[in-house]
């Protein structure tokens, strides 16, 4: 199995950038800790600040892996051009959120890619994540 995880805008910061919403560990130590429970599946990894840039990746990867985890963080909520993307795509896309958006500012209450997506993950903190890939898994076996 081959999945490919996605992170958006300032998700670089992960560690850094508010831990009392987003926690205090980094995305690399999280993902190298996936990569172990997970062996058989082989997870690719990008991040970028830049909509052309998550694009171009899922454009990459999106007809021949059999997942994507998309964290597009605050272009959830704006990009139109991830919308049309993931709609292109072949491999199925699974939003997901650290921190549980619902509970947040109103503006980030509504997903402009939640339409184009399997399904959305929210509020499980770096643990929503495993489970996006944990539903990939699943899938694949029924």
């Amino acid at each position: 199995m081959k999945i490919l995880i996605v992170n958006g805008p300032n998700l670089n910061l992960l560690g850094k950038r508010e831990p009392e919403i987003y926690g205090h560990r980094g995305f690399e130590g999280y993902l190298e800790e996936l990569r172990k429970v997970y062996p058989d599946v082989e997870m690719g990894y990008f991040q970028s600040n830049v909509e052309g840039e998550l694009v171009d990746k899922l454009q990459e990867w999106g007809f021949s892996c059999d997942g994507i985890v998309l964290n597009a963080g605050a272009y959830t909520h704006t990009s139109v051009a991830l919308y049309d993307c993931i709609r292109s795509l072949e491999s199925p896309v699974v939003e997901v959120h650290i921190s549980n958006v619902y509970q947040r500012e109103e503006f980030r209450h509504h997903s402009l890619i939640a339409a184009a997506c399997r399904g959305t993950i929210c509020g499980f903190g770096l643990d929503s994540y495993r489970l996006a890939v944990e539903s990939f898994i699943h899938n694949s076996l029924g």
